[in-house]
């Protein structure tokens, strides 16, 4: 028993049904489940390396970058997690993920055709409309599929479809960008998702199906949005943890958004210099490098947690608020140096070591989402703590961003360049809150771990 393991709520226990399917089949579900997370993720990123020659073509200003990035799709994304989580957790898990895969798929794909600012706003928020059914239910799927012992790292292997479809987002973007214009980038990016729908619909099985006893249970004893709230209200460590990552999230979607037109303002004549060596564009260079360095250590650092959170949470649970406190500390010299630095070429190498430690944080803190509450809430659970972290990240991350650099060019003179530096480094100092947050949820973890 893991030290200081609080006493199982014996609801808990008996809606806990064992593993439905077999070891093989749940490796197969969970490859699957990641293609479509990284589909998710390229199709959600892929606007960011497009964002300058989308900001030239359609003559916005930062903010506006920023709502189109953050704002415009997480807005939507957010206030539809709950209605379609509730969903999950009574519902077909596996149509819900097709149908809402089909959906943003279709809504990336029309970004390509807007004409102007407000077509390309309301775009992002239908690609949002799609993407709110995809990380609630994938979580509460994973969590069913999987023992209780092995949910972290199984979360973490799922969640390193942030990392690989950002890299493949900026990659990809970069490149058809370049050679055949940021619209047929999009059209593009919505192809994939179509094809996974099919593969999901026809291949994912629906735990509930498999073990009709536990699921009529289940089913019968399902908890509502309220319950949920309340269940939770009194789980401080839970707060702790999804306002740290939200605060987290606010990082990484404003350097999402924003490095690589720091890379362009700042570093201009570098980049091109590179991507000659290269015998690249620039805006390729950009995307494959920040794309393979930063996109393949976050892979990494999602996988570690995971496995860290597994095997050292078996002897003490709060390891899974320690990890992501101590990787915020070691990440902050690090985030700074990128955008103080004066080579370019620094810059990009150090998106390594940032791109690993920020996303420590996901198996550890997305496990204990799920180990916090009864199956029945599972889905509601997870859908409470992405709206805290999108609400931050997605909704609010890139759009005051930018909005600060708007401030800092324009009313202090600063400059694009400058005034985008400035809130950069702005940002990554106020985000040192989310290493306290962790380490409070730390004191109480333990004791608040039911399933």
């Amino acid at each position: 028993m893991p030290t200081g393991e609080a006493l199982v709520d014996e609801s808990a226990v008996r809606l806990e049904p064992p593993p439905p399917v077999s070891a093989a089949y749940r490796r197969y579900a969970l490859w699957v489940l990641l293609g479509i997370y990284v589909v998710n993720f390229l199709d959600r990123q892929v606007i960011n390396i497009l964002a300058e020659p989308i900001k030239n073509d359609l003559h916005l200003l930062d903010w506006q970058v920023g709502l189109l990035s953050g704002f415009a799709f997480g807005l939507v994304y957010t206030l539809l997690g709950f209605p379609l989580a509730r969903a999950a957790d009574r519902g077909n898990r596996v149509w819900i993920i097709a149908a809402c895969l089909t959906a943003w798929s279709g809504f990336t794909a029309v970004c390509g055709l807007a004409q102007n600012f407000v077509q390309l706003v309301g775009a992002r928020a239908g690609v949002g409309i799609g993407e709110a059914g995809c990380t609630p239910t994938s979580h509460a799927l994973i969590a069913d599929y999987t023992p209780k012992e092995k949910r972290a790292s199984a979360l973490a292997f799922y969640s390193m479809g942030t990392p690989i479809g950002s890299l493949l987002g900026l990659a990809i973007g970069g490149f058809l960008a370049d050679y055949f214009g940021w619209r047929i980038a999009f059209v593009v990016a919505a192809v994939p998702g179509l094809a996974l729908a099919i593969l999901a619909l026809f291949t994912l099985k629906e735990p509930r199906r498999l073990i009709a006893a536990s699921a009529a249970k289940v089913t019968d004893g399902m908890a509502t949005f309220s319950e949920t709230v309340r269940y939770l209200s009194k789980h401080k460590a839970y707060w702790y943890l999804a306002w740290g990552a939200g605060i987290r999230a606010f990082l990484g979607y404003a350097a999402a958004t924003f490095v690589p037109s720091f890379l362009y303002r700042s570093h201009g004549p570098e980049i091109v210099a590179l991507a000659h060596h290269f015998h690249m564009r620039p805006q390729t260079f950009v995307g494959v490098s920040l794309g393979l360095i930063a996109g393949s250590a976050g892979t990494l650092g999602s996988w570690l947690g995971g496995q860290i959170a597994d095997r050292w949470g078996k002897k003490d649970l709060r390891v899974y608020g320690s990890i992501p406190a101590i990787s915020v500390v070691l990440a902050l010299p690090f985030s700074l140096m990128i955008y103080t630095t004066s080579s370019a070429a620094l810059a990009i190498s150090l998106t390594a070591v940032t791109g690993l430690l920020g996303t420590l944080w996901y198996g550890p803190v997305y496990s204990a989402a799920q180990g916090m509450v009864p199956p029945k809430m599972r889905a509601m659970s997870a859908s409470l703590m992405l709206f805290v972290i999108n609400f931050l990240g997605l909704v609010m991350g890139a759009v005051c961003t930018g909005a600060l650099a708007d401030v800092l060019n324009k009313s202090l003179h600063l400059g694009p360049a400058e005034g985008l530096r400035w809130a950069l480094i702005i940002t990554v100092v106020v985000g040192v809150v989310s290493a306290l947050l962790f380490w409070a949820a730390r004191g109480r973890v333990r004791e608040e771990m039911v399933s």
